[in-house]
């Protein structure tokens, strides 16, 4: 029997002002009747003809939009009996409910999993642009012009292999100029083939904790460290154990001490995040003769080794590994613009085949286009040109940075003046609170981090990490000036 009474009291309504098709709109209230249980299963809708009768409209929108109803599984037609409402639907579409106001959130409502990404949620906000920001970039009018050249050659070019599929590890011609970089600049020990091309240190780290842990393994981590890579594991479920940092770098003593076990070990030997130390030989020689020993890998990450300002680049730990087990891992995207999204993974042989994998399954491939610029960018000599301008720039902004926070606020500010890197450690004296300056100073168009954030199990020291690398000399002047008056303040102590 044809149960047609309803369509006689739906309220059909169009919006004549919207710029949402008619025929849009018409299968949007019928699908929405059939979800809300409004429209039952079994029910008859209006013929074509009627409907477009009682909406004043073209008939042609109803017949579209039943079509798609058709399509997805909504409605179905009956041979000279007309069309219904899919009686398949029966006890499957739950009713949907409006609300006066929305349910308040509900932490369980949520997976735990989902709950730890969540926590982490905006709380690095490198989008934002305003001094100190850390990990931005400067790139001058030169570089730009280059690289608008080189991407139009690129793109004139086109091949078959720049539309398709490609080589997970990355474009070889990229491959060889990043090896013959890394073995002059960086004293890094490679072939071409055992580099894989990621998006940056994150990904080649996201790469690495799933190929070399399991949930529960034990790994060394800097304390303070590198917030990131902490909570990567801490997603992966591996068991971090924070190893003190001093002048000389992470303490391989104490890390034989508290894990002696571990399966892996995470650094930033050249320029340790945050405290800008470097790693001292012998330590370096002793965190590699641990790792030969007991089996476990190390992850370097090499993330400013360009920007150095007195001297050349410090060899990399890589570069000292006679027994491969040292993954080393760098990024173009802070050497030349975060936007890139180009960085690198240099695999020890044993490992490769497992990390080209995960890379696979993961991400499949790296972007053609911009690997295309990027190789030519370091063919030509134009990445070695674009890091000796930088160099020059970074320490001007550097030096006046530091020099005004030094003149304007000796008593409360202790400026560390790195020899490498894209930002500076100010530590805060007198008690003064970094939790507190953080937050008076992102309210007055100032983003600093507070270093005690960085820090796990040790003593946190009170600090502010400012960023100088992204910012003009005639930015940082009067932003510091501001945040050495703001340092002043009373009523920001612990």
């Amino acid at each position: 029997m044809r149960r047609q009474g309803w369509s006689e009291l739906y309220a059909w309504q169009l919006d004549r002002a919207s710029t949402v098709p008619i025929f849009r709109q018409i299968y949007m209230q019928v699908r929405t009747g059939v979800l809300a249980g409004s429209l039952a299963p079994g029910a008859a809708l209006p013929s074509t003809r009627l409907m477009a009768e009682k909406l004043a409209v073209a008939r042609a929108s109803v017949v579209a939009a039943y079509q798609q109803l058709l399509a997805e599984g909504y409605i179905t037609g009956r041979s000279r009996s007309g069309t219904y409402v899919s009686e398949e639907l029966a006890g499957v579409v739950l009713p949907v409910r409006r609300r006066l106001s929305p349910r308040p959130f509900k932490a369980r409502s949520v997976p735990q999993p989902a709950q730890a990404f969540a926590e982490f949620t905006q709380s690095t906000a490198q989008v934002d642009e305003r001094p100190f920001n850390t990990g931005r970039t400067l790139v001058d009018a030169r570089t730009v012009e280059v690289w608008r050249k080189l991407t139009h050659q690129a793109i004139s070019s086109l091949s078959p292999r720049d539309l398709g599929y490609s080589d997970p590890c990355g474009f070889i011609e990229l491959r060889r100029s990043l090896c013959e970089y890394l073995r002059t600049a960086r004293g890094v020990r490679c072939e071409p083939h055992q580099i894989v091309i990621t998006t940056g240190t994150q990904h080649a780290i996201d790469i690495a904790i799933r190929v070399l842990l399991s949930p529960g393994d034990e790994v060394w981590v800097e304390d303070p460290g590198y917030f990131l890579t902490h909570r990567q594991l801490v997603l992966a479920k591996a068991c971090l154990r924070a190893i003190p940092v001093d002048a000389e770098g992470i303490r391989i003593d104490q890390g034989l001490r508290i894990s002696p076990k571990a399966r892996a070990v995470f650094v930033t030997p050249s320029h340790q995040f945050p405290t800008g130390v470097q790693l001292s030989m012998a330590r370096r020689l002793a965190l590699l003769a641990w790792a030969r020993e007991s089996g476990a890998y190390i992850i370097e990450d090499d993330y400013v080794s360009e920007f150095r300002y007195s001297g050349p680049p410090l060899a990399s730990l890589q570069g000292l590994d006679e027994d491969e087990r040292v993954i080393y891992v760098g990024t173009l995207n802070k050497a030349l613009f975060p936007g890139l999204r180009l960085g690198y993974a240099v695999l020890p042989p044993a490992l490769l085949p497992a990390f080209v994998s995960a890379r696979y399954l993961i991400d499949r491939q790296p972007p053609s286009l911009y690997q295309a610029v990027a190789a030519e960018f370091l063919r030509q000599g134009h990445f070695t040109a674009h890091i000796r301008r930088m160099r020059v720039r970074y320490r001007e902004q550097r030096d006046a940075l530091a020099a005004i926070l030094a003149s304007r606020a000796p008593r409360l500010l202790k400026v560390e003046v790195p020899d490498q890197g894209m930002h500076l450690i100010a530590y805060l004296r007198n008690g003064v609170s970094d939790i507190n300056i953080e937050g008076a100073a992102r309210a007055r168009g100032l983003v600093v981090r507070a270093t005690s954030r960085f820090y796990l199990d040790a003593s946190p020291r009170s600090g502010l990490m400012l960023g100088f690398s992204g910012f003009p000399r005639a930015a940082i002047v009067p932003a510091a000036v501001r945040l050495a008056a703001l340092v002043a303040q009373p009523g920001l102590k612990h």
